[in-house]
């Protein structure tokens, strides 16, 4: 079984982190392919970046046809509509894997996210994916994206604050770590907090095992069909659907 993970931003180390993740968890016999897209924003944070990074996204899942299935390890699911027209092989955002998979082991559940601007973008996904009743809040605790890949930065410490205030504030009986750059801190702050502490990576690397063992391809009849054929004009000519 062969799974494509496209990290959206072009940060390398984010992407090895991420890569590293999957394997750990990934079944014996499941070849893990960890890609991040040349061009595009080095962090993905708001709306803005998303926008730009969505073409460098695409152009990585163009590139491996013979995958089983993709992942798409950005957590507020960046291009992930467009990424399952692109492709027949399953395709799954790790926000929309980890939500599901909180919502089966905890009645509530919090998510701790990057920055504030990150906030209205998860929940108006939780609404579209019909989990918002499930999510107890959506809490940011203001670390850059690429603060997780700096030695020595406060992060850590300032996710685990708000992690804190969810468990006593909120009530949350599960934890949702709102990056993909969080992926290595899952299991530690598990043990920390005594709660389940679900990474959006490995959820999508188990959810995505199951869709490609079951043989599920992505519907196209309607929504995800694939786009029609026509010109793309300047820079984007060379994505033009054929």
């Amino acid at each position: 079984m062969k799974l494509h993970i496209v990290n959206p931003n072009t940060t390398a180390s984010m992407t090895r982190k991420i890569g590293e993740a999957a394997k750990a968890v990934a079944r014996p016999g499941t070849d893990i392919t960890a890609v991040n897209p040349a061009f595009g924003p080095a962090s993905i944070e708001g709306y803005f970046d998303e926008a730009f990074s969505l073409p460098g996204l695409l152009d990585e899942i163009g590139k491996a046809p013979d995958a089983d299935a993709f992942i798409i390890a950005c957590f507020d699911d960046t291009g992930l509509e467009a990424a399952r027209c692109a492709a027949t092989a399953p395709v799954i955002g790790i926000g929309e894997a980890a939500f599901h998979m909180a919502s089966l082991i905890a009645e509530k559940f919090s998510v701790v996210t990057t920055l504030s601007r990150s906030i209205v973008p998860i929940e108006r996904n939780l609404a579209k994916y019909g989990l918002i009743a499930r999510c107890a809040r959506v809490r940011a605790a203001d670390v850059p994206v690429l603060a997780l890949e700096e030695e020595g930065s406060r992060a850590r410490g300032l996710i685990e604050a708000e992690i804190g205030r969810a468990l006593e504030e909120d009530g949350a009986e599960a934890i949702v770590l709102g990056c993909a750059g969080m992926a290595d801190l899952a299991a530690a702050l598990a043990a920390r907090f005594g709660v389940p502490v679900l990474d959006g990576v490995v959820c999508a690397v188990a959810l995505a095992e199951a869709a490609a063992s079951l043989g599920l391809k992505t519907s196209k009849r309607n929504t995800y069909a694939p786009p029609r054929a026509k010109t793309y004009t300047g820079d984007f000519a060379r994505f033009a659907p054929r």
